[in-house]
């Protein structure tokens, strides 16, 4: 399988080119030139590498045609952008792709949306007009679109401004009072892996009609003073929690969770509840040790009596 893959320098976008890799795909990789592959480390020569400074065309005209564009470059509002700036790197750029993907005679273009971030405002508006371009051209059958609605996904070596790597960070290195929200709102939250077999689980898929949309998730939804409680017992943290420290943010949304029946009856299923993920999550970040069968016990005691899970 031949795939064009946008934003593989993310995290999002670097697990999917590691495991495109080890299926045996030609994954060819389209980046800006001062975009950093440390997340890509050990894999760099098996990528093939398209640069957006010399044209999207580029990527396609010698290239195609692809298997499939699969799209997670996205630009979140998070840094002070402008909002021309969201608009070019979620409206223009991708539309443009969509345009060339069309054209060079691509079968099926996969768009990535993040259900938590509804409230980014500029965000939330440049991805769902550009949904609604991906219809349009599935509508008049340019192009399978295929728009995955992505949940509070984590995992490790996941950017360090993310608040699920926020709160493993300051648990693991004892921060004396962690400052919180109530943390009433209930999120979905999913594993990095769950959320790549997914992907393939999609990719692999040949029925899939001209516009296809699904959310991703693990499909159960906890608050975030459960996931915080979690986190705080695997690690043991000595961190005070101070579920007072902050009001709700305004128009926050209470309740996010994938409804993932349409995944579920394409034969994917997810394989990590936030308790087995965070012990991975850790374990790979060499931040876990074995436990004795004393803590396991407690751990289990605990988690059933606090309904953690």
């Amino acid at each position: 399988m031949k795939i064009l893959l946008t934003g593989a320098s993310g995290y999002l976008g670097s697990h999917l080119a590691k495991s495109f890799i080890e299926l045996d795909y030609e994954v060819h990789a389209l980046i800006r030139n001062t975009s950093k592959l440390i997340r890509l480390a050990g894999c760099e020569d098996k990528l093939t590498l398209h640069f957006i400074e010399d044209g999207i065309e580029k990527a396609f005209s010698i290239n195609s045609p692809y298997n499939a564009v699969v799209h997670t470059a996205t630009c979140y509002g998070r840094n002070n952008e402008i909002e021309t700036e969201i608009f070019n790197a979620n409206l223009k750029f991708p539309l443009e792709l969509l345009e060339k993907s069309a054209f060079f005679n691509t079968d099926t273009f996969f768009n990535t949306d993040t259900i938590l971030y509804k409230y980014l405002n500029s965000y939330a508006l440049s991805k769902k007009q550009f949904v609604e371009w991906g219809k349009q051209f599935a509508i008049q059958e340019k192009i399978k679109f295929c728009n995955i609605k992505l949940e509070h996904m984590y995992g490790p070596g996941d950017d360090e401004s993310k608040f699920t790597t926020y709160i493993i960070n300051s648990c693991i290195n004892n921060v004396p009072i962690i400052k919180l929200t109530p943390g009433g709102q209930k999120r979905d939250f999913i594993y990095i892996d769950d959320v790549v077999s997914a992907y393939h689980t999609l990719l692999k898929n040949n029925n899939l009609d001209v516009f296809e949309e699904f959310e991703l998730g693990s499909g159960q939804a906890v608050t975030i003073r459960q996931f915080v409680e979690e986190v705080h017992l695997i690690t043991q943290s000595k961190s005070k929690l101070d579920f007072s420290a902050y009001p709700y943010r305004e128009n926050e949304i209470m309740v996010s969770k994938a409804e993932i029946k349409k995944l579920n009856e394409l034969g994917w299923q997810p394989k990590f509840q936030i308790e087995t993920g965070l012990k991975k999550l850790l374990k790979l970040e060499n931040r876990y040790e074995a436990i004795n069968h004393r803590w396991v016990w407690f751990f289990r005691k605990q988690s059933c009596r606090t309904c953690i899970r």
